[in-house]
């Protein structure tokens, strides 16, 4: 059976084991970052490329080369196939994995899919894994009979339906325990009138405790202390600069 494996980033890429056969695909999205609310994907991509070219400065033509043709690919992916979805258990991971759910559950037929992710969650994720782990986590991959059910949460998240979105996720515990840890980071970074948000307030306390505004240390910090998010630099930068700036 042809097997078709669906990374989270580059990095993961270039460390993926030449023992594992298969084609590899990659997610180069940060859709827990910015607006995702739009009626087609073909509106969500205009979307996000008008987002991450303000707020990162991609140009909108490397974002549609780079990442909406690889999303193209996993709607081409034949029927009949095994197909590998390598996420962490961070929100990052999480919400990219929710889409790649919906596009599979829109675009594909009697596939066998699979979820790969490491077994303990840390902030370094896959990044901390030798070739030798990453084909043990690969064999125990999960199976996935509920696509679904995933790709509703997808559905859930792009409309700020957060009432549903923990309906789903309680739904998916017993099987997927780590998808609601990562809807509760989700619901306690949304600001409220008296309240900027969790990673803001992390951010604060830390650059309090540590009396510093130099970003590389709190950055460290950050990551160590809400992993749940797995933000990047670029994530963690942009909350930085808008507190330093008032």
């Amino acid at each position: 059976m042809r097997t078709y494996h669906i990374l989270n980033g580059d990095a993961l890429k270039e460390q993926f084991p030449n023992t594992i056969e298969g084609d590899i695909l990659v997610t180069r999205e940060c859709l827990v970052d910015g607006e995702v609310k739009s009626e087609s994907l073909e509106e969500l991509f205009e979307v996000r490329a008008t987002f991450l070219s303000a707020a990162y400065d991609i140009s909108v033509e490397d974002y549609h080369t780079q990442t909406v043709l690889e999303f193209d690919k996993v709607k081409h992916i034949p029927d009949h196939v095994k197909i590998c979805l390598w996420f962490e258990d961070d929100l990052f991971c999480q919400v990219n994995f929710w889409f790649v759910c919906y596009l599979l559950n829109q675009f594909t037929e009697n596939c066998k899919i699979y979820l790969i992710r490491p077994e303990v969650h840390t902030p370094y994720g896959f990044a901390a894994l030798n070739q030798h782990e990453l084909e043990q986590i690969f064999e125990k991959g999960k199976r996935i009979d509920n696509l679904d059910k995933l790709a509703s949460l997808w559905s859930s998240y792009k409309k700020g339906d957060l009432d549903q979105l923990v309906n789903i996720g309680e739904g998916l515990r017993t099987e997927f325990p780590f998808i609601s840890d990562a809807i509760q980071a989700h619901l306690d970074r949304v600001p409220t009138h008296d309240n900027p948000g969790r990673p803001t307030l992390a951010l604060r306390e830390i650059m309090k405790e540590l009396d510093t505004v130099e970003f590389a240390p709190v950055f460290k910090e950050f990551n160590q202390r809400e992993s749940i998010y797995g933000f990047g630099d670029l994530q963690v930068k942009r909350l930085f600069d808008q507190i330093v700036n008032g």
